[in-house]
């Protein structure tokens, strides 16, 4: 049974930094692309970030520089290092594994896509 499940939301201050965590169990993390996801009150979801399985990442214009997604293949973890937090950061974070890193930034996990029940981020102003 495949299973995603996202930790490490909060609370958190503008500026401020958080560590999502992600791990996947039922399938083959090491040879899969993974995704981090976002979803604002009131809008469509985005992609955030993708890490291929071979290790290459991928941005969107409004996380590049503050966020850094990485993956530990032994632990089955997917990870996302938010700095410099801003209150338009807010939004349910997920994870999904099996997404195309060409196609992630339109917010849909794709055919083969399996995304996890998210992690709430809220940045304060």
């Amino acid at each position: 049974q495949v299973q995603v499940m996202e930790s490490g939301g909060g609370l958190v201050q503008a500026g401020g930094s958080l560590r999502l965590s992600c791990t996947a169990s039922g399938l083959d993390f090491d040879d899969l692309n993974m995704g981090w996801f976002r979803q604002a009150p009131g809008k469509e979801r985005e992609g955030a970030s993708c890490i291929k399985w071979d290790g290459s990442t991928y941005y969107s214009d409004s996380v590049k520089g503050r966020f850094t997604i990485s993956r530990d293949n032994a632990k089955k973890t997917l990870y996302l290092q938010m700095n410099d937090l801003k209150p338009e950061d807010t939004a349910m974070y997920y994870c999904a594994a099996g997404v195309s890193c060409q196609a992630y930034y339109s917010g849909d996990y794709g055919r083969f896509g399996y995304g996890g029940q998210g992690t709430q981020v809220t940045v304060s102003s």
